[in-house]
């Protein structure tokens, strides 16, 4: 757990001041745009940089920003789910916070004609590596290339750290769906699945197997009205909180001061809060594209033994405070939803999933990664999966894993970012991470970059993540 409790954010950050992971309509850019699909990251460069831009054989744009003083590294930004625009940093701030350090920009908009585009991305952003070297090397050839990203542009970064050996130098990846999509996607639906079952009576809501955007929103509006009105009685606040707790919703979502550890009601409404504002929109209103992208639903529950799978989360004493509260027997709402748990996966589309959109563990280059620890839309527990996986398979020695206390979906400053990037190139510089990824030494890097304020980093142990298993429901 953490050690402090840091008052949350206003303003820019506190919208969920990135490319919002999963958006409804705007996507690319979250509620506020002023994430990574802002204008100003977009378009012309920051004075005294030169602003180059072309088109890749499969129809992808790419853009560079290379300042007049270049400091030799190059910056391959991966942007998050939304428009496939050309983005090389994650706002027009933090673009020019770097551009003003003499690091050079680049980024494409991926190809294609979903959204969800992990299937063409990796080799988009490789490519665009190419392209860009050749006018690059007119201004200087570069000594290093870093690659970075957020929110989907984060698993995409970590493909690109899994296999980007000769190509790039190590990888940043911040608010990433880590885990891999599989993992995201299920337990994302098992809480879907959960509020269906739990808290709607009468026609089931469908949460997969969408023929539209606008019927993929329609559900998460209806899941998101089911949940406002569950938390007028006790029961709904209970069987509310056993939802969230299946799709990892933090405790903490708005508000001056997170709840205290043991005020279930607190944390309950603030999840609550989280579901019907944010996750609940905006997850079931892109589930269309990632399905159109794998060619089909990739979620399946056969078999899923739900008691089980709560027995891994963390918010399990609050569920079962609540429920007692409540006078409901939470083993009889588990076994409800084990024996209903009859929906079935596209086999192709799982295998697509698979294949283009879930990290191996092995790693090709040093791995920072970078966290909010209350994120509503990438919950920072993927770290935790993604950190097993990276051990099991024998690099855990590669990868680094930081966090800032805050709520929001990558709600990252301009002095968190430089913070981060000076610690991996530390360990870029002299081959090992040292000191360097400790809270204090993060919080220093992040003060004298000068680049006003930020949420602080701190020591924190991300939860496990609920709901990642195979595909028979087995952990």
């Amino acid at each position: 757990m953490t050690s402090t409790r840091p008052r949350r954010r206003t303003g820019r950050a506190a919208a969920f001041g990135c490319c919002a992971a999963l958006a409804v309509a705007t996507a690319c850019g979250g509620a506020t745009g002023t994430g990574a699909g802002s204008a100003g990251a977009a378009k012309a460069a920051a004075p005294h940089a030169r602003h180059y831009a072309g088109e890749l054989a499969d129809g992808a744009a790419w853009i560079a920003d290379v300042p007049d003083d270049f400091n030799g590294t190059l910056m391959l930004f991966s942007h998050g789910y939304g428009p496939l625009q050309a983005q090389n940093a994650p706002d027009a701030m933090t673009r020019d916070a770097f551009l003003k350090r003499g690091y050079a920009l680049v980024g494409s908009s991926y190809s294609g004609s979903s959204r969800w585009a992990l299937n063409v991305a990796v080799q988009d952003q490789f490519a665009t590596l190419g392209a860009v070297r050749k006018k690059v090397g007119k201004v200087g050839e570069p000594k290093r290339t870093i690659a970075w990203g957020q929110s989907m542009g984060g698993l995409v970064n970590s493909l690109i750290a899994q296999r980007g050996k000769g190509r790039i130098d190590g990888a940043l990846s911040s608010c990433g769906i880590v885990a891999g999509g599989i993992g995201f996607n299920d337990y994302q639906a098992d809480g879907d699945y959960a509020i269906n079952q739990l808290l709607i009576s009468g026609t089931q809501i469908r949460i997969g197997g969408f023929s539209s955007d606008e019927e993929a929103a329609a559900s998460g509006k209806a899941l998101a009205n089911a949940v406002q009105s569950a938390q007028s009685t006790p029961q709904g606040r209970a069987r509310t909180a056993l939802a969230a707790a299946l799709r990892n919703q933090p405790d903490w979502f708005s508000g001056q001061q997170p709840p205290s550890a043991h005020d279930y009601e607190a944390r309950e409404k603030q999840q609550a809060e989280g579901l019907v504002k944010l996750s609940l929109p905006f997850t079931l209103g892109a589930r269309y594209q990632v399905e159109k992208a794998q060619g089909g639903p990739v979620y399946s529950n056969v078999g899923v033994d739900y008691a089980r799978l709560l027995r891994y989360s963390s918010d399990l004493p609050q569920v079962r405070a609540l429920y007692e509260k409540a006078g409901l027997d939470l083993g009889e709402d588990l076994r409800r939803l084990t024996h209903h748990a009859r929906t079935e996966a596209d086999p192709g589309a799982v295998r697509n999933m698979e294949r283009t959109a879930v990290p191996s563990g092995r790693l090709a280059v040093p791995n920072l990664t970078l966290h909010t620890t209350d994120d509503p839309l990438n919950p920072a527990p993927q770290e935790s999966a993604y950190a097993r996986k990276v051990r099991g398979a024998g690099d855990g020695g590669l990868l680094r894993q930081t966090y800032v206390h805050a709520t929001g979906h990558c709600t990252f400053e301009p002095a968190n970012w430089l913070a981060a990037l000076k610690a991996l190139e530390h360990r870029l510089d002299t081959g090992s991470w040292g000191a360097a990824t400790e809270p204090q030494q993060l919080n220093q890097a992040a003060r004298e970059a000068a680049e006003g304020s930020y949420p602080p980093f701190v020591r924190y142990t991300a939860p496990e993540l609920v709901g990642v298993r195979g595909r028979t429901g087995t952990r």
